[in-house]
């Protein structure tokens, strides 16, 4: 998308989110443009569902307007820019919002009841927390993402024998970013939670300093990176709430010096003497169990993994997987659980066509369908989730059904001894192949990843197509709603007399 493009998407989403004045903060993760919005009820959820550029919107803790992996680096940019423009014009008087003349959907109108409903249910303490956890790892998913496409070219360049004088050069480009990633944790932790950014990466170092292999702890000698991201996560919390102690009670005069180093020496010393052994046991074993999961447990283990990830997606649970993948891809360099879970979108992309090709008439649906599709191969799919398969209720059930079959494959060949996994997180469908590593070679790992992509496409359209809907379901759904409206309405015509 050039730069008039995403200039003129940008330009088209300020007025329906209330304008300017109407935003108070600006993010964005891999698919999303997330906004803080001031009044709520100023924004027009339906003009915006039907921007070209716009895949569907989601409401959580911000407003989320989902356009797609590399689209949404560029524009939120440029939707930055008309913010602070529009902030820096002269201020005009605030009028109600314009009518517009966009009919809602009634499957759109559905879905949004259904995500307010459960962005209600989802404000809890401990999900609250585990949002707060995925706000830490989100902001490194572009450099894992950069950085495992290039170890799995490094690799595959390595098993070629091919370019020996710039294999060096690419392992340390691939590793760099890894043999940090700690410090990076340990920033966006004291960030998040109200710290000193750069206090949390200090205390952070600490763990993969090389010289902790001096230090004995429990008896045992320390080794760097020991406790990995979970250890610089725990370890930049303490390092917060040492701070925020410290402010109570340290006078103004001496803020700037004991301050900082009260809390890089009491939370470095906890840090060395307990967290980075508490943390190394726990992260050893994350990595033992996934192992074990998938090794014994294989087929079932990936069945119900892969059935269960979109009902955990919908109750915000899934971002405690975040870490847990970050600590398996610090320890054997790649996940082995995403691929299992990224069956889950093959399953709903299956059942939206089942959807597309069991209504002929819905001229509306089927639209919608035909402009999400695209980016559900690609593994984005929450406009086939909110926009289709949940409204509807028995897809989505029949999409966890394909999920779970094509979960069931990859398990399969895991207990079978085909061990692989994704080298970074955020990437989904398709485009997690080249995100792909393993202990087998690259055309073996290649050819399960894409068996279990077909076998859930396969399971969740002859699920849906054949159990998901009611012979109801089928008289109410299967008709041209602008048909049915033109029918409903009275002869305008003059009378012939």
């Amino acid at each position: 998308m050039s730069t008039d493009k995403n200039r003129a998407t940008a330009a088209a989403i300020l007025p329906l989110v209330g304008g300017p004045d109407n935003v108070t903060s600006i993010a964005h993760c891999m698919t999303r443009l997330r906004i803080t919005l001031r009044d709520r009820s100023l924004v027009q959820d339906e003009a915006l569902r039907a921007l070209p550029a716009v895949l569907g919107v989601v409401e959580d803790d911000t407003y989320q307007i989902v356009l797609g992996p590399g689209t949404v680096a560029r524009v939120t940019p440029e939707f930055e820019a008309l913010v602070e423009e529009g902030r820096a014009a002269t201020p005009a008087t605030p009028t109600a919002p314009t009518p517009h003349a966009v009919t809602a959907e009634d499957l759109q109108a559905q879905g949004a009841a259904l995500k307010e409903a459960q962005k209600a249910r989802n404000a809890t303490p401990f999900k609250l927390l585990l949002r707060r956890i995925a706000n830490i790892f989100v902001p490194l998913i572009p450099a894992l993402i950069g950085c495992g496409v290039i170890a799995g070219l490094n690799g595959l360049l390595t098993n070629l024998g091919r370019l020996p004088a710039v294999v060096p050069a690419l392992a340390a480009i691939a590793s760099g970013f890894m043999s940090l990633i700690a410090v990076f944790v340990g920033h966006n932790t004291a960030k998040e939670f109200g710290g000193t950014p750069i206090l949390g990466g200090a205390v952070a170092a600490i763990i993969v300093f090389p010289g902790v292999a001096k230090i004995d702890a429990f008896g045992q000698q320390l080794s760097p990176g020991q406790g990995g991201v979970l250890g610089a996560l725990a370890a930049a919390l303490l390092a917060v709430y040492v701070e925020k102690w410290c402010r109570t009670w340290v006078p103004e005069a001496l803020d700037v010096l004991v301050t900082p180093t009260l809390t890089v020496l009491i939370s470095g010393l906890v840090t060395l003497f307990g967290l980075m052994f508490l943390a190394g046991e726990a992260s050893a074993a994350i990595g033992t169990f996934a192992d074990r999961l998938l090794a014994t447990g294989g087929a079932f283990a990936g069945l119900v993994l892969g059935g269960l990830f979109l009902p955990l997606v919908m109750l915000g649970l899934h971002q405690a997987l975040i870490p847990i993948h970050t600590t398996l891809i610090e320890q054997s360099g790649y996940t082995v659980l995403l691929p299992i879970l990224a069956m889950a979108g093959a399953g709903q992309v299956g059942a939206a066509i089942a959807v597309y090709c069991r209504l002929p008439r819905n001229g509306s649906l089927r639209a919608t369908i035909k402009s999400a599709l695209p980016a559900g191969f690609l593994g984005v799919g929450e406009p086939l989730i909110y926009g289709v398969s949940l409204p509807l209720g028995r897809p989505f059930v029949t999409a966890c059904v394909g999920g779970a079959a094509g979960g069931a494959f990859v398990g399969l060949f895991n207990q079978l001894g085909v061990a692989f996994g994704s080298t970074a997180i955020g990437p989904s469908g398709w485009a997690l192949f080249p995100l792909l590593d393993g202990r087998s070679s690259a055309g073996l790992t290649i050819a399960i990843y894409a068996g279990g992509l077909a076998v859930g496409y396969l399971v969740g359209f002859a699920a849906t197509y054949f159990f998901g809907f009611t012979r109801q379901m089928l008289t109410d759904l299967n008709t041209d709603p602008d048909a049915t409206a033109a029918a409903a309405e009275p002869s305008r015509e003059p009378a012939l007399t």
